[in-house]
């Protein structure tokens, strides 16, 4: 038993030791018309994937701008829409800390070799599916493994690794999208780890993060947290709405539930059944129709439901 917790904790924080091991080598990108957008210098299409296998998924969420389930890996983009995949056939960048917003989506990361973007990402976001990269903050200098976002509110979070002059260590927020940065106070945080962390949807004030002694949740940016659950290990969490969606690992058993931060109120959700070794790593939920869910895991398997839960069908299998 002690050996299995101790897998699944590596599993759930390991991240943040890899990621002192990231190359942070820059390349000077070529000039364009635009200083703040990094331009495609090939064709840039959406195309149909025929085959494809995915070695680590980074993220995974439903972008406002398509409709579209986005899965976010080493190699690029994927989109899963109306049973069929599709890939870029360009940019095909390693998006790290992969958020969906209203607007496309926000990331970090590593740039596809022989692009002329410089490595780190930083924090990019892309309005046209990937297409370009409007730059936000810290290019070239910085990578986020851990970040967070608001569908259409304000309010964007990182977990700083390495302090800088405009971030410190630990979480920091920025309301005006990324122009400054504050640190989080984490008054009455007692957990010790940082894990992932969501933004509620509309709502970028309200902010919750899961630990492996539960969730922490706060409505004034992080400065002051209340652990809303038991102190159980959480390996993953999302908004679905004013209430969070979230994966625990307890007594040997994978379990995904929601629950209610002003009640505490939980309920079960049902959904295929995994082995121990294979917990809950992403979890998305469409801010347009909550009804629809996803989720992956460490073998990277990915799940979705578009009845809340009641039916699932599973899209990857083992990345496949």
């Amino acid at each position: 038993m002690k050996g299995k917790i101790k897998m699944i904790t590596v599993i759930l924080l390991g991240v943040l030791l890899i990621a002192a091991g990231c190359s942070n080598k820059s390349e000077e990108p070529k000039q364009t018309k635009n200083e703040n957008k990094t331009v495609t210098k090939t064709k840039f299409d959406i195309i149909e994937a025929k085959s494809f296998k995915l070695k680590n998924i980074r993220g995974i969420g439903y972008p406002g701008n398509d409709n579209a389930l986005y899965v976010a890996a080493n190699d690029g983009l994927k989109m899963y829409k109306d049973d069929l995949w599709y890939e870029t056939s360009a940019n095909h960048h390693d998006y790290i800390g992969f958020q969906a917003v209203e607007a496309g989506f926000i990331a970090s990361g590593h740039p596809q070799k022989g692009t002329n973007i410089k490595d780190p990402l930083g924090l990019v976001k892309s309005t046209d599916k990937g297409e370009t990269l409007e730059k936000l903050a810290f290019y070239g200098n910085a990578n986020f493994h851990f970040t967070a976002a608001s569908f259409s509110g304000n309010g964007m979070y990182v977990i700083s690794e390495e302090p800088n002059d405009k971030l410190s260590l630990g979480v920091n927020y920025s309301t005006d999208n990324g122009n400054s940065w504050k640190k989080s106070g984490l008054k009455e945080f007692n957990a010790d780890s940082y894990g992932m962390m969501a933004v509620h949807p509309e709502n970028g004030n309200t902010f919750t993060m899961a630990t492996r002694s539960g969730i922490y949740y706060s409505i004034d940016n992080g400065n002051t947290m209340k652990q809303i659950t038991d102190p159980i290990m959480v390996t993953a969490l999302t908004f679905s709405g004013d209430s969070i969606l979230f994966s625990s690992v307890e007594n040997d058993k994978i379990l995904l539930k929601t629950i209610n931060p002003s009640s505490g109120e939980q309920q079960n959700l049902t959904f295929p059944f995994l082995d121990y070794d294979n917990p809950i790593t992403y979890l998305a939920v469409n801010p347009k129709d909550k009804n629809q869910i996803a989720f992956t895991t460490y073998k990277n398997d990915l799940y979705e439901s578009n009845d809340g839960g009641q039916n699932w069908k599973r899209l990857l299998e083992n990345g496949k």
